[in-house]
């Protein structure tokens, strides 16, 4: 479930990303009211079985039944803001009823993630570097994409142009690159390469954590043509939390 609205005086409009037919909205009638066995089934972050029938302009949500409802996100408000982020991003670059079961493993997995406590940074950079491989978008990082030299083992430059990355003496000439540290390209590449087992073994420091969430942020903002309302949220919650550890 990605998200879900009112409707009318007792019914709830759901979005929904499904194995088999990608991204579908559909109503679930009465889900408000009081005692509805629909209701608590169909909250965002968790999984489902539907059934669905056809209706005029939307599916209809005739049974549903939770299977895994996430519920610990609601008690971290960091967790639920990265959840919110994942689900956000795949809203925004699907189409209804693009069937792509990559992208539906990769986001329950993230969401389970997420709701399990593990480290929240690590599981939403390895999900937009997946996302980006699902999509189509899978950015360079081994060669130039200007004089497609091989990259050397230094600070460099990211285009989002170009879609990867740039060496120095390309990358200052490039008015849309940004730098990139060396480390941050190692991470970037490691996410890339490996399962998320794999990647787990990657230990970034909190400046590189920064680095790549600004970067990731941006370039994904620059393949949408739009801005991203979660991240804005997501720092709102994390500035409250050290405000409120530093009390």
């Amino acid at each position: 479930m990605l998200k879900h609205s009112d409707f009318g005086e007792a019914d709830r409009l759901v979005t929904l990303y499904s194995r088999e037919q990608g991204k579908l909205r559909a109503l679930a009638k009465g889900a408000r009211k009081p005692g509805s066995r629909k209701g608590g089934h169909l909250e965002p972050f968790s999984r489902a079985n539907l059934l669905l029938s056809e209706g005029r302009d939307l599916h209809i949500v005739s049974q549903a039944e939770a299977i895994a409802t996430n519920s610990s996100l609601s008690e971290d408000l960091v967790a639920l803001g990265y959840a919110s982020y994942a689900v956000e991003l795949l809203d925004r670059f699907s189409g209804d009823h693009d069937e792509n079961r990559g992208l539906y493993r990769l986001l329950r997995d993230t969401l389970e993630r997420l709701a399990s406590g593990e480290e929240l940074q690590l599981a939403v950079r390895y999900y937009e570097v997946r996302l980006l491989d699902q999509l189509g978008f899978r950015p360079e990082l081994q060669n130039c994409m200007n004089c497609n030299n091989e990259i050397l083992p230094e600070d460099q430059y990211f285009s989002f142009e170009r879609g990867g990355v740039l060496c120095p003496d390309c990358g200052k000439q490039q008015p849309d690159a940004r730098p990139i540290s060396m480390n941050g390209l190692k991470i970037l590449r490691h996410l890339q390469r490996s399962s998320y087992d794999g990647a787990r073994r990657a230990k970034p420091t909190a400046h590189v954590q920064l680095e790549l969430e600004s970067l990731m942020n941006q370039y994904l903002t620059y393949l949408l043509e739009r801005g991203l309302n979660t991240p804005r949220f997501l720092r709102t919650v994390r500035r409250g939390t050290k405000q409120a550890k530093g009390n």
